[in-house]
């Protein structure tokens, strides 16, 4: 049995170096004993130089973060929110990075990487923020980051680029130039690139000669860019958003599905992680709890990115731990942001009730 089982490892581990990434190895995962892995900081200071104040930056919550692997360590980028007196959604957040040499104990570094300032994209990220970030790595070192803007009226999906991990250059709104601008004063979020293995990691793939996201919350809409800064959503016959997966009356994922860590192409099509709400009235599926948030698992066909070819019926993860349950968001919530092939496993990091962040490891 224990040949078996070493045997099944080591194919896991060369079909991940080789890009043959199964996607059954990522519908089954376990929460180590370290988790929550990250919370909030108070002590650590920044100074915001639009308020012209010292703000404790992370003193409210941590969540929501995104992850890549660089020089054999994990890095965390991590939504930080930073006063906890006041309500969901009006605070400031700010964008900080965390590292690890085993993927469970993280280390904040003391300054945030990407957050509102006086630059051409402060109307779109003052005063709410930077928040809930997806990381790719691109085929020659370089880091694209997905991410919302908030400025207490529209959240809009947003860009940023960076040759270290430490300092981020923003582009702006992701679909500002699209169609006449005609989609950059609509919400929307939630932007996952479409990511191949190659040397054992996720990095950033073309497909028929372009860059592609699955993006969206209240449906699943496709992207494509050629530049990684500007973004064109599919349509339909009527000039509206294509929507490429929808919701499901009485199941987890009946009131929202939420992109979650950057799709990745394996043997069955391209995979994605994705985000369920569950419904709060009589869409909601019975077997949780009314609003919870728990992760699931959709594989679209690689030649046709809108075609669904599986789609899990029950969701992969949902909160199950005490801090899942409790926090700004009481419901219960496994939102998933990060996913990383590190020392022969996959571990996927997810936010926690909006205040903490947690971490499953494929079995």
């Amino acid at each position: 049995m224990k040949l078996i089982t070493f045997c099944l490892l080591l194919m896991s581990v060369s079909m991940a170096s080789t890009g043959q990434v199964s996607s059954k190895t990522l519908q089954s995962f376990y929460k180590p004993a370290e988790n929550p892995i990250l919370s909030a900081d108070s002590s650590l200071l920044f100074y915001d130089s639009l308020k012209q104040v010292v703000v404790k930056w992370q003193k409210a919550d941590v969540f929501n973060p995104a992850a890549v692997v660089k020089d054999g360590k994990v890095y965390l980028f991590t939504r930080s929110e930073d006063n906890p007196a006041a309500i969901l959604g009006g605070r400031t957040s700010r964008i900080g990075l965390a590292v690890s040499d085993d993927g469970l104990h993280f280390k904040h570094f003391p300054s945030p990487v990407l957050y509102p300032r006086e630059d051409a994209f402060k109307k779109y990220d003052y005063p709410g923020g930077c928040e809930d970030p997806r990381v790719v790595e691109t085929e020659d070192g370089h880091y694209v980051m997905a991410y919302t803007s908030w400025n207490y009226d529209v959240p809009r999906l947003s860009v940023a680029v960076s040759s270290d991990l430490f300092h981020w250059e923003k582009t702006g709104p992701a679909f500002a130039k699209a169609y006449s601008g005609k989609f950059l004063n609509m919400a929307s979020k939630s932007g996952s690139m479409i990511t191949k293995m190659k040397n054992g990691r996720p990095v950033l793939a073309k497909l028929k000669g372009k860059y592609w996201m699955y993006w969206g919350e209240h449906f699943v809409n496709l992207a494509w860019s050629e530049n990684l800064a500007d973004w064109h959503p599919l349509l339909d016959a009527a000039g509206e958003l294509k929507q490429t997966m929808k919701t499901r009356p009485g199941k987890f994922d009946s009131d929202l599905t939420e992109c979650g860590p950057p799709a990745l192409i394996t043997d069955q099509g391209i995979m994605l992680l994705y985000n369920g709400k569950n419904s709060t009235d009589q869409k909601a599926d019975p077997s949780l709890p009314k609003g919870t948030y728990s992760v699931g698992q959709v594989v679209f066909d690689l030649n046709d990115m809108e075609t669904i070819r599986s789609r899990t019926d029950k969701n992969i993860l949902k909160p199950s731990l005490p801090h899942e349950i409790t926090g700004q968001y009481k419901a219960g919530t496994t939102f998933s942001e990060g996913l990383v092939f590190f020392k022969n496993k996959w571990f996927l990091y997810y936010g926690t009730a909006d205040s903490y962040v947690g971490v499953a490891v494929s079995k």
